[in-house]
This record gives structure tokens, C-alpha cells and sequence, in this order.
């Protein structure tokens, strides 16, 4: 009887040898070609997106998801080979996959943001930029978000889906940009005799450029003053040194020209009541 067990056992055994070594051995087969294929796809894919302009930090992530993608294939290839029921893994991928999906949800719509900024490229490291209210030189366009520096030295690393969802002003783009620098002088004072003092005061500020020429008007009106704008141009990288230094020109030139403007003088005193 222990005989009759022992060689049904040993009938077993060379039935799944018999079996499987074939299955295991053209398994081997497939990973060892199907992981060299996909290396040589993934250069290729490489190769493309260098010659179709693809941003540097956009072509190695995308490479690499043709490589994970491609050996994954092989990998099922090789499951179905070794007679694996697949059927459970998929739905277990499945609802792992919704899961991490909920969970990431705004990672993933930065990702897809990060991927449009790559692609269609509507500012790159080294230029100025506004979103909303945050300015400063980009310095690094990453897939999940993007790194600014302030001219106050300062990193703002911004969500690349706020990017997507905001106005987005280049100021690089045409190579210069145009200071908003406001001044204010006195009803009594003569405008064309102030806009005379203004540029020649702007001519003293080594890095504004002289084309276009510096545009200066009345912008408003106000209880006491008459609000002037003055609009030199400049490179981007010179926005706040010229912003300072044609701020102190102008107050200069004020002072030497005798121009006034309102403000109060000391300090009101009030009685307090009960």
C-alpha cells in the first residue's frame, strides 16, 4: 500500500515536471527576450522625444513609464504562460488602482497639469513670471509643481494645477518689462514741467532701456494730489534694482526742482471722550 502511494506521488511529480518545465523554460525565454525588447523600445522612445523637442525633465518620466508598462506586459505574458488565473489579480489591481486614484486625486490633476506645462511649454527656467499675485524667476518645472524664486530670495513652490487654472503672465517672453512706478504731484504744479523732471531723472538710471522710450501720464485724480504713472521698460533680471534706484532718482529730482507733494505734517491731537 506505502508503494502504491509512493509511486502514484512519483507519477504525480513527473506528470507536473513534465508539465511546467517546458511552460518554465519558455517563460524564462519570454522575460529574458521580452525585457530586451522593451529596453530598446524604451530608447527608441527616448531618442523620439529628444528629436521632437519633449523638455528634459519631461522625457526621462515618460521613458520610464514605457519601460514599466512594457515589462508589465511581459510579466502577464509570462503569468498566462504558467497557467496563472489572472481573473482575481485584475479586479484586485482594479480597486487598488480606483483607491489610490481617490487618494491622490489632486496629486494627479497637478501631474496632468506638470505634463501640459512640459509639453506645451508656456514659460521655462530662467523666465519672470506671475501667477495671480506671486512673482518671481522659474527655477525649476517639476511634474507635481513648480519652484519660483522671489525677488525677495524666497522659493515658492507652486502647484502646477494652479498654474493650469490661473493667468499666467510671462514677462520674458518679449525680453523686457515695463515697471509701474506711481508718483503723485500738487494741482498748482505744472504737469509738462513734472513730465520734464521724470525723464530726466529716468535718464539717470543706467538699466532703463532706452527703447522703447519710458511712458509717463496722469493716471487718476485724487483729493489732494494728481496721480501720475511713470512706465520705464528693463530687462526682467533688473526689475528691482531699477525699481529702487529710479524711485530714489525721481525723489531727488523732486527735491532739486522744488516739486511738492501732500502729506501731513506731525502729529493731530484729539481729545478722548468717556
Amino acid at each position: 500500500m506505502d508503494l502504491d502511494k509512493l509511486n502514484e506521488y512519483a507519477q504525480i511529480a513527473i506528470d507536473k515536471a513534465v508539465f511546467y518545465i517546458p511552460r518554465i523554460f519558455l517563460a524564462g525565454l519570454i522575460l529574458w527576450i521580452g525585457f530586451k525588447i522593451a529596453k530598446k523600445v524604451v530608447e527608441l522612445v527616448r531618442k523620439a522625444l529628444e528629436k521632437t523637442g519633449f523638455s528634459e525633465t519631461l522625457r526621462p518620466f515618460l521613458s520610464s513609464i514605457v519601460g514599466v508598462l512594457l515589462k508589465g506586459t511581459v510579466l502577464f505574458i509570462i503569468a498566462t504562460v504558467l497557467g496563472a488565473d489572472l481573473t482575481g489579480l485584475f479586479a484586485i489591481l482594479a480597486a487598488a488602482a480606483f483607491a489610490v486614484g481617490m487618494a491622490l486625486q489632486g496629486s494627479l490633476g497637478n501631474f496632468a497639469s506638470g505634463i501640459l506645462i512640459l509639453t506645451l511649454k508656456p514659460f521655462k527656467v530662467s523666465d519672470w513670471i506671475q501667477v495671480d499675485d506671486k512673482f518671481g524667476r522659474v527655477v525649476e518645472i517639476g511634474i507635481f509643481s513648480t519652484d519660483v524664486l522671489t525677488p525677495g530670495n524666497k522659493i515658492l513652490i507652486i502647484p502646477n494645477s494652479m498654474i493650469t487654472e490661473s493667468v499666467v503672465t510671462n514677462y520674458s517672453e518679449k525680453g523686457m518689462i515695463r515697471l509701474e512706478l506711481e508718483v503723485t504731484m500738487p494741482y498748482e504744479e505744472s504737469f509738462p514741467k513734472v513730465k520734464k523732471v521724470l525723464e530726466n531723472a529716468l535718464q539717470e538710471v543706467s538699466k532703463i532701456l532706452p527703447e522703447p522710450a519710458p511712458e509717463i501720464g496722469i493716471l487718476d485724480f485724487d483729493s489732494h494730489n494728481v496721480q501720475l504713472i511713470v512706465r520705464p521698460f528693463v530687462l526682467p533680471d533688473d526689475f528691482w534694482e531699477v525699481t529702487f534706484n529710479a524711485n530714489k532718482a525721481i525723489k531727488k529730482a523732486f527735491s532739486e526742482h522744488d516739486v511738492k507733494v501732500a502729506y501731513s505734517e506731525g502729529v493731530e491731537i484729539g481729545k478722548i471722550g468717556e
